[in-house]
Protein backbone atom coordinates (compact mmCIF):
# COMPACT_ATOMS: atom_id res chain seq x y z
CA UNK A 1 0.00 0.00 0.00
CA UNK A 2 1.09 3.56 -0.59
CA UNK A 3 1.77 5.24 2.76
CA UNK A 4 -0.50 8.18 2.07
CA UNK A 5 -3.76 7.04 0.50
CA UNK A 6 -6.30 9.70 -0.29
CA UNK A 7 -9.74 9.01 1.27
CA UNK A 8 -11.28 8.22 -2.14
CA UNK A 9 -8.54 5.74 -2.91
CA UNK A 10 -9.01 4.18 0.49
CA UNK A 11 -12.73 3.77 -0.07
CA UNK A 12 -11.95 2.08 -3.37
CA UNK A 13 -9.48 -0.18 -1.61
CA UNK A 14 -12.11 -1.19 0.92
CA UNK A 15 -14.58 -1.97 -1.84
CA UNK A 16 -11.98 -4.14 -3.56
CA UNK A 17 -11.29 -5.98 -0.31
CA UNK A 18 -14.89 -6.74 0.52
CA UNK A 19 -15.47 -10.45 0.74
CA UNK A 20 -11.78 -11.28 0.59
CA UNK A 21 -11.38 -11.80 4.32
CA UNK A 22 -12.59 -15.37 4.03
CA UNK A 23 -10.45 -18.45 4.50
CA UNK A 24 -8.45 -19.90 1.63
CA UNK A 25 -10.45 -21.10 -1.34
CA UNK A 26 -9.58 -24.61 -2.47
CA UNK A 27 -8.55 -24.59 -6.17
CA UNK A 28 -10.84 -26.59 -8.48
CA UNK A 29 -9.85 -30.24 -8.75
CA UNK A 30 -7.91 -30.27 -5.47
CA UNK A 31 -9.00 -33.10 -3.17
CA UNK A 32 -8.68 -32.57 0.56
CA UNK A 33 -7.19 -35.09 2.96
CA UNK A 34 -9.76 -36.53 5.39
CA UNK A 35 -7.54 -35.43 8.30
CA UNK A 36 -6.99 -31.66 8.34
CA UNK A 37 -4.19 -31.22 10.87
CA UNK A 38 -0.82 -29.45 10.61
CA UNK A 39 2.31 -29.57 12.74
CA UNK A 40 4.77 -26.71 12.22
CA UNK A 41 7.93 -25.68 14.00
CA UNK A 42 7.83 -22.21 15.54
CA UNK A 43 11.58 -21.97 16.15
CA UNK A 44 11.33 -21.17 19.86
CA UNK A 45 9.08 -21.10 22.90
CA UNK A 46 6.84 -17.98 22.72
CA UNK A 47 7.66 -15.29 25.26
CA UNK A 48 3.92 -14.90 25.98
CA UNK A 49 0.48 -15.47 24.42
CA UNK A 50 -0.79 -12.07 25.58
CA UNK A 51 -1.21 -10.21 22.25
CA UNK A 52 -0.39 -6.82 23.79
CA UNK A 53 2.88 -8.18 25.22
CA UNK A 54 3.89 -10.43 22.29
CA UNK A 55 7.26 -9.36 20.87
CA UNK A 56 9.00 -12.24 19.15
CA UNK A 57 7.91 -13.91 15.92
CA UNK A 58 7.05 -17.19 17.76
CA UNK A 59 4.56 -15.40 20.04
CA UNK A 60 3.00 -13.40 17.21
CA UNK A 61 2.61 -16.52 15.04
CA UNK A 62 0.42 -18.09 17.73
CA UNK A 63 -1.55 -14.99 18.78
CA UNK A 64 -2.42 -14.48 15.10
CA UNK A 65 -4.24 -17.84 15.21
CA UNK A 66 -6.03 -17.12 18.49
CA UNK A 67 -7.11 -13.53 17.89
CA UNK A 68 -8.35 -11.44 14.99
CA UNK A 69 -7.97 -7.68 14.66
CA UNK A 70 -9.98 -5.09 12.76
CA UNK A 71 -8.10 -6.26 9.68
CA UNK A 72 -5.84 -9.23 8.95
CA UNK A 73 -3.04 -10.25 6.58
CA UNK A 74 -3.85 -13.18 4.32
CA UNK A 75 -1.51 -15.91 3.09
CA UNK A 76 -0.29 -13.81 0.16
CA UNK A 77 0.57 -10.85 2.41
CA UNK A 78 -2.48 -8.73 1.46
CA UNK A 79 -4.52 -6.78 3.99
CA UNK A 80 -8.03 -8.24 4.20
CA UNK A 81 -11.07 -7.69 6.42
CA UNK A 82 -10.88 -9.16 9.90
CA UNK A 83 -13.56 -8.32 12.44
CA UNK A 84 -14.10 -5.12 10.43
CA UNK A 85 -16.01 -5.82 7.20
CA UNK A 86 -15.35 -2.35 5.77
CA UNK A 87 -13.48 0.81 6.64
CA UNK A 88 -12.97 4.27 5.24
CA UNK A 89 -10.79 7.31 5.77
CA UNK A 90 -13.25 10.08 6.62
CA UNK A 91 -10.60 12.81 6.53
CA UNK A 92 -6.80 13.02 6.66
CA UNK A 93 -6.66 11.92 10.32
CA UNK A 94 -9.91 10.01 10.96
CA UNK A 95 -10.73 6.41 10.09
CA UNK A 96 -13.95 4.49 10.69
CA UNK A 97 -14.10 0.67 10.88
CA UNK A 98 -17.44 -1.12 10.58
CA UNK A 99 -17.53 -4.43 12.46
CA UNK A 100 -19.30 -7.56 11.28
CA UNK A 101 -22.22 -8.43 13.52
CA UNK A 102 -21.56 -12.18 13.48
CA UNK A 103 -18.08 -12.04 15.06
CA UNK A 104 -18.01 -13.95 18.37
CA UNK A 105 -15.65 -14.80 21.19
CA UNK A 106 -14.88 -18.46 21.83
CA UNK A 107 -17.32 -18.42 24.77
CA UNK A 108 -20.17 -17.25 22.51
CA UNK A 109 -20.17 -13.55 23.47
CA UNK A 110 -20.37 -11.11 20.56
CA UNK A 111 -17.27 -9.12 19.60
CA UNK A 112 -18.01 -5.40 19.94
CA UNK A 113 -16.30 -2.06 19.41
CA UNK A 114 -15.74 -1.83 23.17
CA UNK A 115 -13.52 -4.94 23.03
CA UNK A 116 -11.19 -3.10 20.65
CA UNK A 117 -11.22 0.09 22.70
CA UNK A 118 -10.33 -1.93 25.80
CA UNK A 119 -7.50 -3.75 23.97
CA UNK A 120 -5.97 -0.61 22.48
CA UNK A 121 -6.12 1.30 25.76
CA UNK A 122 -4.56 -1.70 27.49
CA UNK A 123 -1.67 -1.64 24.99
CA UNK A 124 -0.71 1.99 25.72
CA UNK A 125 -1.33 1.79 29.47
CA UNK A 126 2.10 2.11 31.17
CA UNK A 127 0.91 -0.53 33.69
CA UNK A 128 0.77 -3.13 30.89
CA UNK A 129 4.45 -2.43 30.09
CA UNK A 130 4.15 -3.49 26.45
CA UNK A 131 7.25 -3.11 24.29
CA UNK A 132 4.87 -2.04 21.50
CA UNK A 133 3.19 0.76 23.50
CA UNK A 134 5.09 3.70 22.00
CA UNK A 135 5.82 1.89 18.71
CA UNK A 136 2.13 1.68 17.81
CA UNK A 137 0.82 4.29 20.25
CA UNK A 138 2.51 7.10 18.29
CA UNK A 139 -0.02 6.60 15.47
CA UNK A 140 -2.99 7.48 17.72
CA UNK A 141 -4.02 10.87 19.06
CA UNK A 142 -2.58 11.24 22.59
CA UNK A 143 -0.86 7.83 22.30
CA UNK A 144 2.61 9.21 22.95
CA UNK A 145 1.49 11.23 25.97
CA UNK A 146 -0.36 8.22 27.45
CA UNK A 147 2.66 5.91 27.12
CA UNK A 148 4.72 8.57 28.88
CA UNK A 149 2.21 8.68 31.73
CA UNK A 150 1.16 12.26 30.97
CA UNK A 151 -2.48 11.51 30.03
CA UNK A 152 -5.05 8.85 31.02
CA UNK A 153 -5.78 5.94 28.65
CA UNK A 154 -9.33 7.28 28.25
CA UNK A 155 -7.90 10.07 26.06
CA UNK A 156 -6.51 7.69 23.42
CA UNK A 157 -7.80 8.64 19.96
CA UNK A 158 -10.16 5.66 19.67
CA UNK A 159 -13.86 5.45 20.42
CA UNK A 160 -16.85 3.19 19.97
CA UNK A 161 -19.27 5.26 17.87
CA UNK A 162 -21.78 2.47 18.50
CA UNK A 163 -21.65 -1.27 19.23
CA UNK A 164 -20.24 -2.11 15.79
CA UNK A 165 -18.30 1.01 14.79
CA UNK A 166 -14.74 1.92 15.81
CA UNK A 167 -13.38 5.40 15.10
CA UNK A 168 -9.63 6.01 15.18
CA UNK A 169 -8.06 9.46 15.17
CA UNK A 170 -4.38 9.83 14.24
CA UNK A 171 -2.11 12.80 15.07
CA UNK A 172 -1.08 13.06 11.40
CA UNK A 173 -2.10 11.21 8.21
CA UNK A 174 -1.40 7.48 8.58
CA UNK A 175 -2.25 6.00 5.18
CA UNK A 176 -1.18 2.50 6.21
CA UNK A 177 -3.54 2.34 9.22
CA UNK A 178 -5.58 -0.60 7.81
CA UNK A 179 -2.32 -2.57 7.64
CA UNK A 180 -1.20 -1.38 11.08
CA UNK A 181 -4.37 -2.59 12.84
CA UNK A 182 -3.86 -6.12 11.50
CA UNK A 183 -1.30 -6.44 14.32
CA UNK A 184 -2.85 -8.12 17.36
CA UNK A 185 -1.18 -5.67 19.75
CA UNK A 186 -4.00 -3.41 18.50
CA UNK A 187 -6.60 -6.17 18.62
CA UNK A 188 -9.52 -6.87 20.94
CA UNK A 189 -9.45 -8.37 24.44
CA UNK A 190 -12.36 -10.06 26.24
CA UNK A 191 -12.31 -7.80 29.30
CA UNK A 192 -14.38 -9.91 31.72
CA UNK A 193 -12.31 -13.09 31.32
CA UNK A 194 -8.99 -11.23 31.23
CA UNK A 195 -9.75 -9.32 34.43
CA UNK A 196 -11.16 -12.40 36.19
CA UNK A 197 -8.11 -14.61 35.48
CA UNK A 198 -5.49 -11.85 35.85
CA UNK A 199 -2.02 -12.98 34.77
CA UNK A 200 -3.36 -16.51 34.15
CA UNK A 201 -5.75 -15.32 31.41
CA UNK A 202 -3.68 -16.75 28.54
CA UNK A 203 -3.68 -20.31 29.94
CA UNK A 204 -5.65 -23.19 28.33
CA UNK A 205 -9.20 -23.26 29.69
CA UNK A 206 -9.04 -19.58 30.62
CA UNK A 207 -8.17 -17.88 27.33
CA UNK A 208 -11.23 -16.47 25.58
CA UNK A 209 -10.20 -15.64 22.01
CA UNK A 210 -11.92 -14.46 18.83
CA UNK A 211 -9.68 -15.99 16.12
CA UNK A 212 -10.11 -19.09 13.99
CA UNK A 213 -8.55 -21.24 16.76
CA UNK A 214 -8.70 -21.74 20.52
CA UNK A 215 -5.91 -22.78 22.89
CA UNK A 216 -6.22 -26.47 23.84
CA UNK A 217 -2.76 -27.25 25.22
CA UNK A 218 0.37 -25.34 26.12
CA UNK A 219 3.14 -27.64 27.27
CA UNK A 220 6.09 -25.28 27.77
CA UNK A 221 9.13 -26.27 25.69
CA UNK A 222 7.11 -29.13 24.16
CA UNK A 223 4.15 -27.95 22.09
CA UNK A 224 1.19 -25.62 21.73
CA UNK A 225 -1.99 -27.24 20.40
CA UNK A 226 -4.74 -25.12 18.84
CA UNK A 227 -8.15 -26.42 17.78
CA UNK A 228 -10.71 -24.94 15.42
CA UNK A 229 -12.97 -22.39 17.07
CA UNK A 230 -16.63 -23.30 16.29
CA UNK A 231 -17.70 -19.77 17.30
CA UNK A 232 -15.47 -18.09 14.68
CA UNK A 233 -17.52 -16.11 12.14
CA UNK A 234 -15.93 -17.88 9.16
CA UNK A 235 -15.59 -21.34 10.79
CA UNK A 236 -17.35 -23.11 7.93
CA UNK A 237 -14.51 -22.11 5.57
CA UNK A 238 -11.66 -22.99 7.96
CA UNK A 239 -10.21 -26.33 6.87
CA UNK A 240 -7.55 -27.15 9.48
CA UNK A 241 -9.16 -28.61 12.60
CA UNK A 242 -5.94 -28.79 14.64
CA UNK A 243 -2.67 -26.87 14.57
CA UNK A 244 0.38 -27.90 16.58
CA UNK A 245 3.27 -25.46 17.09
CA UNK A 246 6.65 -26.91 18.15
CA UNK A 247 9.37 -24.81 19.89
CA UNK A 248 12.39 -26.58 18.34
CA UNK A 249 15.44 -24.26 18.33
CA UNK A 250 17.94 -26.81 16.96
CA UNK A 251 17.67 -26.42 13.18
CA UNK A 252 19.12 -29.83 12.42
CA UNK A 253 16.67 -31.46 14.84
CA UNK A 254 13.91 -29.52 13.04
CA UNK A 255 14.93 -31.11 9.70
CA UNK A 256 15.11 -34.60 11.24
CA UNK A 257 11.55 -34.21 12.56
CA UNK A 258 10.48 -33.11 9.08
CA UNK A 259 12.13 -36.11 7.46
CA UNK A 260 10.53 -38.49 9.96
CA UNK A 261 7.09 -36.95 9.36
CA UNK A 262 6.71 -35.58 12.91
CA UNK A 263 6.91 -31.99 11.62
CA UNK A 264 5.48 -30.72 8.35
CA UNK A 265 6.90 -27.19 8.33
CA UNK A 266 10.56 -26.40 9.05
CA UNK A 267 10.87 -22.95 10.62
CA UNK A 268 14.18 -22.16 8.91
CA UNK A 269 17.03 -24.09 7.35
CA UNK A 270 20.49 -23.85 8.95
CA UNK A 271 23.05 -21.63 7.18
CA UNK A 272 24.89 -23.03 4.19
CA UNK A 273 22.53 -25.95 3.39
CA UNK A 274 19.91 -24.30 1.16
CA UNK A 275 21.29 -25.62 -2.15
CA UNK A 276 21.66 -29.13 -0.70
CA UNK A 277 18.03 -29.35 0.39
CA UNK A 278 16.80 -27.61 -2.75
CA UNK A 279 18.30 -30.50 -4.74
CA UNK A 280 17.11 -33.14 -2.25
CA UNK A 281 13.54 -31.83 -1.79
CA UNK A 282 12.69 -29.82 -4.92
CA UNK A 283 8.92 -30.01 -4.26
CA UNK A 284 9.20 -29.00 -0.61
CA UNK A 285 11.80 -26.22 -0.65
CA UNK A 286 10.47 -22.70 -0.04
CA UNK A 287 12.37 -19.40 0.03
CA UNK A 288 10.62 -16.02 0.18
CA UNK A 289 12.35 -12.60 0.35
CA UNK A 290 11.14 -10.69 3.39
CA UNK A 291 10.77 -7.09 4.46
CA UNK A 292 13.03 -7.74 7.41
CA UNK A 293 16.51 -6.88 8.70
CA UNK A 294 19.11 -9.02 10.47
CA UNK A 295 21.28 -6.80 12.62
CA UNK A 296 23.43 -6.67 15.73
CA UNK A 297 22.54 -4.30 18.56
CA UNK A 298 25.20 -2.16 20.20
CA UNK A 299 24.50 -0.88 23.71
CA UNK A 300 25.46 2.71 22.87
CA UNK A 301 26.00 3.65 26.53
CA UNK A 302 28.44 0.79 27.19
CA UNK A 303 31.88 2.15 28.30
CA UNK A 304 33.57 0.55 25.29
CA UNK A 305 30.86 1.12 22.69
CA UNK A 306 29.81 4.66 23.63
CA UNK A 307 32.48 6.00 21.24
CA UNK A 308 30.94 6.12 17.75
CA UNK A 309 34.38 5.40 16.24
CA UNK A 310 34.36 1.95 17.85
CA UNK A 311 30.86 1.14 16.57
CA UNK A 312 31.84 2.36 13.08
CA UNK A 313 35.00 0.26 13.02
CA UNK A 314 33.09 -2.87 14.04
CA UNK A 315 30.57 -2.31 11.25
CA UNK A 316 33.13 -1.46 8.53
CA UNK A 317 35.11 -4.71 8.64
CA UNK A 318 32.21 -7.19 8.40
CA UNK A 319 32.22 -8.51 4.83
CA UNK A 320 28.49 -8.81 4.18
CA UNK A 321 29.07 -10.30 0.71
CA UNK A 322 30.95 -13.27 2.16
CA UNK A 323 28.39 -13.54 4.96
CA UNK A 324 25.54 -13.68 2.43
CA UNK A 325 27.19 -15.87 -0.21
CA UNK A 326 29.34 -18.27 1.82
CA UNK A 327 28.06 -18.35 5.40
CA UNK A 328 24.24 -18.15 5.23
CA UNK A 329 24.17 -18.96 1.48
CA UNK A 330 20.38 -18.80 1.20
CA UNK A 331 19.59 -15.77 -0.94
CA UNK A 332 19.83 -12.99 1.65
CA UNK A 333 21.27 -9.69 0.51
CA UNK A 334 23.80 -7.44 2.30
CA UNK A 335 22.38 -4.52 4.28
CA UNK A 336 24.12 -1.26 5.19
CA UNK A 337 21.21 0.71 6.62
CA UNK A 338 18.05 0.40 8.69
CA UNK A 339 15.68 0.38 5.66
CA UNK A 340 15.50 -2.72 3.43
CA UNK A 341 14.44 -3.23 -0.19
CA UNK A 342 10.69 -3.30 -0.81
CA UNK A 343 9.89 -0.92 2.06
CA UNK A 344 7.37 1.84 1.30
CA UNK A 345 7.98 5.40 2.50
CA UNK A 346 11.79 5.65 2.32
CA UNK A 347 14.69 4.66 0.09
CA UNK A 348 17.36 2.15 1.04
CA UNK A 349 20.47 3.93 2.33
CA UNK A 350 24.05 2.68 2.53
CA UNK A 351 27.34 3.90 3.97
CA UNK A 352 29.84 5.52 1.59
CA UNK A 353 32.46 2.95 2.62
CA UNK A 354 30.23 0.05 1.54
CA UNK A 355 31.78 0.24 -1.96
CA UNK A 356 35.39 0.54 -0.76
CA UNK A 357 37.78 -2.40 -1.18
CA UNK A 358 38.09 -4.33 2.10
CA UNK A 359 41.76 -3.44 2.71
CA UNK A 360 40.83 0.26 2.66
CA UNK A 361 37.93 -0.39 5.07
CA UNK A 362 40.19 -2.32 7.45
CA UNK A 363 42.85 0.42 7.42
CA UNK A 364 40.25 3.08 8.25
CA UNK A 365 38.69 0.90 10.98
CA UNK A 366 42.08 0.29 12.63
CA UNK A 367 42.74 4.02 12.56
CA UNK A 368 39.38 4.70 14.24
CA UNK A 369 40.10 2.19 17.02
CA UNK A 370 43.55 3.69 17.62
CA UNK A 371 42.01 7.17 17.88
CA UNK A 372 39.43 5.78 20.32
CA UNK A 373 42.20 4.23 22.45
CA UNK A 374 41.09 0.64 21.86
CA UNK A 375 44.06 -1.74 21.89
CA UNK A 376 44.30 -5.12 20.12
CA UNK A 377 43.28 -7.94 22.47
CA UNK A 378 40.31 -5.97 23.85
CA UNK A 379 37.37 -8.26 24.68
CA UNK A 380 33.73 -7.80 23.61
CA UNK A 381 30.73 -9.82 24.80
CA UNK A 382 28.09 -10.98 22.32
CA UNK A 383 24.68 -12.38 23.38
CA UNK A 384 22.54 -14.50 21.06
CA UNK A 385 19.68 -16.98 21.28
CA UNK A 386 20.65 -20.63 20.91
CA UNK A 387 20.50 -21.51 17.22
CA UNK A 388 22.92 -22.95 14.70
CA UNK A 389 22.12 -20.04 12.41
CA UNK A 390 22.95 -17.28 14.89
CA UNK A 391 25.98 -19.18 16.17
CA UNK A 392 27.47 -19.56 12.70
CA UNK A 393 26.93 -15.86 11.94
CA UNK A 394 28.45 -14.88 15.31
CA UNK A 395 31.52 -17.08 14.72
CA UNK A 396 31.99 -15.36 11.34
CA UNK A 397 31.72 -11.89 12.94
CA UNK A 398 34.14 -12.94 15.70
CA UNK A 399 36.64 -14.08 13.06
CA UNK A 400 36.30 -10.78 11.14
CA UNK A 401 36.93 -8.71 14.28
CA UNK A 402 39.79 -10.93 15.45
CA UNK A 403 41.71 -11.17 12.16
CA UNK A 404 41.11 -7.61 10.98
CA UNK A 405 41.07 -5.62 14.24
CA UNK A 406 42.65 -7.91 16.84
CA UNK A 407 39.50 -7.88 19.02
CA UNK A 408 38.29 -10.92 20.96
CA UNK A 409 34.61 -11.84 21.04
CA UNK A 410 33.11 -13.83 23.93
CA UNK A 411 29.96 -15.66 22.77
CA UNK A 412 27.05 -16.11 25.18
CA UNK A 413 24.10 -18.34 24.09
CA UNK A 414 20.69 -18.34 25.80
CA UNK A 415 16.97 -19.03 25.30
CA UNK A 416 15.17 -16.59 23.02
CA UNK A 417 12.93 -15.21 25.78
CA UNK A 418 16.02 -14.63 27.96
CA UNK A 419 17.69 -12.72 25.11
CA UNK A 420 14.56 -10.57 24.62
CA UNK A 421 14.60 -9.67 28.32
CA UNK A 422 18.35 -8.89 28.23
CA UNK A 423 17.86 -6.54 25.27
CA UNK A 424 14.82 -4.86 26.84
CA UNK A 425 16.66 -4.43 30.15
CA UNK A 426 19.74 -3.04 28.27
CA UNK A 427 21.71 -5.75 30.05
CA UNK A 428 24.15 -6.59 27.26
CA UNK A 429 27.12 -5.21 25.32
CA UNK A 430 26.38 -6.55 21.83
CA UNK A 431 23.39 -8.73 20.92
CA UNK A 432 21.91 -10.58 18.00
CA UNK A 433 18.74 -8.90 16.77
CA UNK A 434 16.32 -8.90 13.88
CA UNK A 435 13.20 -7.08 12.77
CA UNK A 436 10.45 -8.21 10.43
CA UNK A 437 8.15 -5.36 9.39
CA UNK A 438 4.85 -5.15 11.27
CA UNK A 439 3.42 -3.22 8.28
CA UNK A 440 4.98 -1.99 5.05
CA UNK A 441 6.18 1.53 5.80
CA UNK A 442 9.57 2.98 6.73
CA UNK A 443 8.33 3.92 10.22
CA UNK A 444 8.35 0.25 11.25
CA UNK A 445 12.16 0.20 10.83
CA UNK A 446 12.77 3.75 12.06
CA UNK A 447 11.13 2.70 15.36
CA UNK A 448 14.31 0.71 16.05
CA UNK A 449 16.43 3.86 16.19
CA UNK A 450 14.04 6.55 17.43
CA UNK A 451 14.73 8.21 20.79
CA UNK A 452 12.61 6.72 23.59
CA UNK A 453 10.91 4.13 21.35
CA UNK A 454 10.17 0.83 23.10
CA UNK A 455 11.83 -1.02 20.20
CA UNK A 456 15.09 0.93 20.54
CA UNK A 457 17.24 -1.50 22.55
CA UNK A 458 20.42 0.52 21.95
CA UNK A 459 20.11 3.50 24.31
CA UNK A 460 20.71 5.62 21.21
CA UNK A 461 19.14 8.95 20.38
CA UNK A 462 19.51 11.36 17.47
CA UNK A 463 17.13 14.27 18.01
CA UNK A 464 17.77 15.72 14.54
CA UNK A 465 16.73 12.43 12.93
CA UNK A 466 13.66 12.28 15.19
CA UNK A 467 12.69 15.79 14.07
CA UNK A 468 12.97 14.74 10.41
CA UNK A 469 10.76 11.69 11.09
CA UNK A 470 8.15 13.95 12.73
CA UNK A 471 8.33 16.38 9.79
CA UNK A 472 7.94 13.50 7.35
CA UNK A 473 4.93 12.08 9.14
CA UNK A 474 3.23 15.49 9.21
CA UNK A 475 3.84 16.01 5.48
CA UNK A 476 0.89 15.43 3.16
CA UNK A 477 3.06 15.14 0.04
CA UNK A 478 4.18 11.46 -0.32
CA UNK A 479 7.35 12.42 -2.22
CA UNK A 480 8.39 14.97 0.43
CA UNK A 481 7.55 12.54 3.22
CA UNK A 482 9.71 9.89 1.56
CA UNK A 483 12.63 12.31 1.15
CA UNK A 484 12.44 13.36 4.82
CA UNK A 485 12.26 9.79 6.13
CA UNK A 486 15.14 8.74 3.85
CA UNK A 487 17.21 11.64 5.15
CA UNK A 488 16.35 10.64 8.73
CA UNK A 489 17.40 7.03 8.07
CA UNK A 490 20.71 8.15 6.59
CA UNK A 491 21.40 10.64 9.39
CA UNK A 492 20.61 8.27 12.26
CA UNK A 493 22.79 5.50 10.80
CA UNK A 494 25.79 7.85 10.80
CA UNK A 495 25.64 7.39 14.59
CA UNK A 496 26.08 3.62 14.09
CA UNK A 497 23.46 2.76 16.74
CA UNK A 498 23.32 -0.79 15.32
CA UNK A 499 25.13 -3.01 12.84
CA UNK A 500 22.90 -3.91 9.85
CA UNK A 501 23.90 -7.21 8.25
CA UNK A 502 21.41 -8.84 5.87
CA UNK A 503 17.89 -8.57 4.51
CA UNK A 504 15.95 -11.66 5.53
CA UNK A 505 14.76 -14.48 3.33
CA UNK A 506 12.91 -17.48 4.75
CA UNK A 507 14.50 -20.71 3.49
CA UNK A 508 12.47 -23.64 4.80
CA UNK A 509 10.95 -27.00 3.95
CA UNK A 510 7.16 -27.37 3.84
CA UNK A 511 5.42 -30.61 2.90
CA UNK A 512 4.14 -30.43 -0.66
CA UNK A 513 0.64 -31.38 0.51
CA UNK A 514 0.29 -28.19 2.60
CA UNK A 515 -1.97 -26.01 0.46
CA UNK A 516 -2.25 -22.22 0.72
CA UNK A 517 1.48 -21.52 1.15
CA UNK A 518 2.42 -18.47 -0.93
CA UNK A 519 5.77 -17.29 -2.29
CA UNK A 520 4.70 -13.63 -2.13
CA UNK A 521 4.24 -13.29 1.65
CA UNK A 522 7.02 -10.78 2.46
CA UNK A 523 5.93 -10.50 6.12
CA UNK A 524 5.95 -14.32 6.55
CA UNK A 525 2.52 -14.33 8.15
CA UNK A 526 0.65 -17.59 7.60
CA UNK A 527 -2.60 -18.21 9.44
CA UNK A 528 -4.03 -21.69 9.83
CA UNK A 529 -7.31 -20.46 8.36
CA UNK A 530 -5.57 -19.83 5.01
CA UNK A 531 -4.04 -23.32 4.84
CA UNK A 532 -5.37 -26.80 4.01
CA UNK A 533 -4.05 -30.35 3.65
CA UNK A 534 -4.24 -31.89 0.17
CA UNK A 535 -5.01 -35.58 -0.20
CA UNK A 536 -1.73 -37.51 -0.33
Amino acid sequence: MHPLFKPAATAALCAALLGSGFAAEIPPGVQLHPTQTLTRNNGSEPDTLDPMLAEGVPANNVTRELFEGLTATDGTGKVVPGVAETWKQVNATTWVFNLRKNAKWSNGDGVTADDFIYGMRRLVDPKTASQYASTFGMFFVNGKEITEGKKPTSELGVKAVDKYTVEIKTPYPVGFLPELVSNLQLGPVHKASQEKAGKEWTKPGKLVSNGAYTLSEWQVNSKIVLTKNPQYWDAKNVQLTKLTYLPVEDMNADIKLFESGENEWVQQLPPGVYEKYKAQYPKEIRNTPMIGLRYYSFLNTDPLLKDVRVRKALSMVIDRDILAQKVTADGQIPAYGVIVKGTNGADVTAYDWATWPMDKRVAEARKLLTEAGIAPGTKLKFSYNTSEYHKKMAIFAASEWKTKLGLNLELEAMEFKVLIKKRNDKDYQMARNGWVADYNDATTFLALVQCDNDQNNHNSCNKKADALIDQGNQNLDPAKRKALLTEAAKLVMEDYPMLPLLQYTVPRLVKSYVGGYSATNALDRYRGKDLYIIKH
